[in-house]
């Protein structure tokens, strides 16, 4: 296979729609709570956790090593959950996805970069990267757990062939289009 460029776009509910949700406080439906001291951006992605006993289970991913990997050599997908990722502190990151198919085809490759106030949820079996933050930091992550002896029984992956790359330039180019992070911002 020849040399495969992943297409680049910034993070949007459309774009992403095929692949998850989008959770962010731009979300559909919002609402006063506690007694009007808190706002509500509710219903921005569901936990689909509980096949085969499974059950939601919050976990923090700790990034030592940012920045976009070399080559995309490896996709992997939860077939029993949803899993969910959102930074702690303003993180950015990219979200490398396929449709949920047999095979994740590396034509089929899409790349969304986030402005550090979104996360994604991805949906059952969507093929995905593992994280790939452009900044180092903490992640809430929301997926299974399930009966069985280790975490594998919701996982599985594969290694793609060929040269299957993200032009950092089409990731510059998403970035200037997003709005910075608070965090962002006070490190200007």
């Amino acid at each position: 296979m020849a040399r495969c460029f992943i297409p680049v776009q910034p993070l949007s509910r459309d774009g992403f729609a095929p692949y998850g949700d989008v959770i962010d406080a731009g979300g559909p439906e919002s609402f006063p709570t506690n007694g009007g001291a808190a706002h509500r951006f509710h219903r921005l992605g569901v936990a689909d956790c509980g096949a085969e006993g499974g059950a939601a289970l919050l976990s923090i991913f700790r990034v030592l090593h940012a920045g976009l990997p070399p080559r995309v050599k490896m996709m992997e997908r939860h077939p029993l959950s949803s899993q969910a990722f959102m930074p702690l502190a303003g993180q950015r990151f990219v979200v490398i996805v396929a449709p949920a198919q047999c095979r994740p085809d590396p034509e089929m490759l899409r790349a969304f970069v986030t402005d550090g106030r979104q996360g994604v949820n991805y949906h059952r079996a969507t093929w995905h990267h593992p994280l790939v933050a452009l900044d180092g930091g903490d992640f809430l992550v929301v997926d299974r757990d399930g009966p069985g002896p280790d975490f594998n029984q919701d996982y599985e992956e594969v290694f793609l062939s060929g040269d299957v790359l993200i032009d950092m330039r089409a990731v510059e180019a998403a970035l200037s289009t997003l709005s910075p992070t608070s965090s962002q911002e006070q490190n200007r």
